[in-house]
């Protein structure tokens, strides 16, 4: 048999886009000439008929294996467009309205002394409370979780074992304002009386440790995971050759995982980086700058965009869409560094 006689028929591009028009217009004589619905069930509508008028079609020219085939790969396209779509809406609607305020203004003053009727002000303070309270509670969270996750795949056995797994996976779900709760009844009013003479006191450093309480989890869970997929064969490899388990640990184990720990780590900042709760319970939020996360109430860049999406100032919803787009921009820029720093030092 020769390639020619093995060849079927193929249903033409052109015949598709055909289909989809006809679908298109005929979902919208439906809709609209009826006034059932407006462009969205038009184009549900015409997704159905293009499907069905598809699978007819390409029965047809193909047979009815190749159209149910075309049929799926053309659903599983259209389900990653429709979940595509609610993310490019999204940096849309951040990029349009965040840009009005992109000025040297907004990103080197802060809103203290600013009235209702002042188109000034800016989100300095909120970036350095956001960079200081993730930063401290990354450095705290990062080495408590991937030690933990190494404990439960390479020595925890039994019911201790089972039990830090257990309530890795109950903290997964608590939400963040217990967490603020937890900092603020046992850190501020009870911890940091002993060093402010006896006065509770807000701070930045109160809300990384109510910010390491969320991401923990999260880095003990995808740390385990990523841990979990490493070959075996590689230990095994390691042991034969006389090298002891920790150092296998870290000169091999880690280093094949690093990618997905750091996926890891930096979903777990990019949640700590959004939480607006404990910030406010436990720091407080400032107009003022306040570089000392050990001292005095503290912002970040979620509070300000929730202060400012309730203030009513007519100059106070321009400055929460830039900061929303800050905000998202400030941990692209960290997973994208973050990402580099993993691929240079991963295992070959």
């Amino acid at each position: 048999m020769t390639p020619d006689n093995i060849r079927t028929k193929k249903l033409p591009l052109v015949a598709e886009l055909g289909v989809a028009v006809v679908a298109l217009v005929v979902a919208a004589a439906l809709v609209l000439g009826t006034g059932i619905g407006n462009w969205v069930l038009v184009v549900f509508l015409g997704i159905v008929f293009y499907l069905v008028g598809l699978f007819v079609a390409a029965s047809r020219v193909e047979g009815k294996r190749s159209a149910k085939n075309k049929i799926w790969r053309t659903m599983i396209y259209a389900a990653c467009l429709l979940a595509i779509l609610p993310l490019a809406s999204v940096v849309w609607t951040l990029v349009s309205k965040g840009a009005a305020r992109l000025d040297g203004d907004f990103f080197g003053s802060s809103m203290n002394n600013i009235g209702a009727r002042d188109a000034n002000g800016g989100a300095y303070h909120a970036i350095i409370g956001t960079l200081e309270q993730v930063g401290i509670a990354t450095l705290l969270a990062v080495p408590l979780g991937v030690l933990g996750a190494i404990y439960l795949v390479e020595y925890g056995r039994g019911k201790f074992a089972l039990t830090v797994r257990f309530f890795v996976d109950v903290m997964t779900g608590i939400p963040s304002i217990v967490a603020g709760l937890f900092v603020l009844a046992f850190w501020v009013l009870i911890v940091s009386p002993w060093f402010n003479d006896g006065t509770p006191r807000f701070s930045g450093f109160a809300a990384s440790l109510a910010l390491t309480v969320l991401m923990l989890p999260t880095i003990v869970r995808s740390t385990e995971e990523m841990l979990r997929l490493v070959p075996g064969p590689l230990r095994e490899g390691a042991y034969a050759l006389g090298v002891p388990q920790w150092k296998t640990i870290l000169k091999v184990v880690l280093p094949t995982a690093l990618p997905g720990i750091v996926t890891g780590v930096m979903l777990a900042v990019a949640r700590a980086a959004g939480e607006t709760a404990p910030v406010l319970l436990v720091a407080g939020g400032a107009a003022a700058i306040n570089m000392d996360p050990f001292a005095g109430n503290q912002s970040s860049l979620s509070l300000f965009v929730y202060q400012q999406a309730g203030d009513a100032s007519r100059y106070a919803p321009d400055r929460a869409w830039t900061a929303a787009l800050t905000l998202v921009a400030l941990v692209l820029i960290l997973t994208i560094a973050a990402k580099l720093l993993a691929r240079r030092n991963r295992l070959s």
